[in-house]
């Protein structure tokens, strides 16, 4: 049995690995912490829980006695920059020493290469911290998400940015399946 801590794991991309990684292994178990511990999927192999995930010592308490795998899933762009760095940076650090303290096989972060700025400028500080990190560390890299009943603005732009991908690969949408079997393939294979 292959036990995964999933931080922030609620949402549209979280969902989409965590799907996919249950069609290929029935018996992994997810533990998804978020702040509202709410997810729309249902499966018994998937724990919920609600807390502050940018707390070591809260988030400890309620973690499993083995962790195989864990991936950090928590990051938005903000105006303020410190909010900026609090919301992306402060998951990706508690990620790192519970990845320490458990000797996980591996963890998994979510980069992103569209965006304001400061925030591409934090994701990769992440990246590179992770990577330097000395825990074998999976990162995806997408550009716009799109797929799987994802139906905000920015898929409504979707078209626009298959033309633009034409010419220039940075821009071109990555569909969720695509970003989901990325991660998943990367984890296992840090093995």
């Amino acid at each position: 049995m292959t036990n995964v801590v999933v931080l922030g794991g609620n949402g549209y991309i979280g969902r989409n690995i965590m799907e996919t990684w249950l069609g290929q292994d029935p018996n992994i178990i997810f533990f998804v912490y978020s702040r509202s511990g709410k997810n729309i999927m249902h499966h018994p192999n998937i724990k919920n829980v609600a807390v502050n995930v940018t707390n070591y010592s809260e988030l400890k308490t309620y973690l499993p006695d083995r962790i195989d795998y864990i991936i950090d899933l928590v990051g938005r762009p903000e105006k303020d920059k410190q909010q900026l760095k609090r919301i992306n940076e402060d998951p990706a650090k508690v990620m790192l020493r519970i990845a320490g303290a458990y000797h996980v096989k591996g963890m998994g972060f979510i980069q992103g290469r569209l965006g304001p700025k400061p925030f591409l400028e934090i994701k990769q500080e992440i990246a590179n911290l992770l990577k330097g990190s000395g825990v074998p560390t999976a990162i995806v890299n997408p550009t716009l998400v799109y797929g799987n009943d994802r139906s905000d603005i920015l898929s409504k732009l979707v078209p626009l940015f298959k033309l633009l991908g034409i010419f220039a690969p940075n821009l071109r949408p990555v569909h969720v399946n695509q970003v989901a079997r990325e991660m998943v393939d990367k984890l296992t294979r840090l093995e």
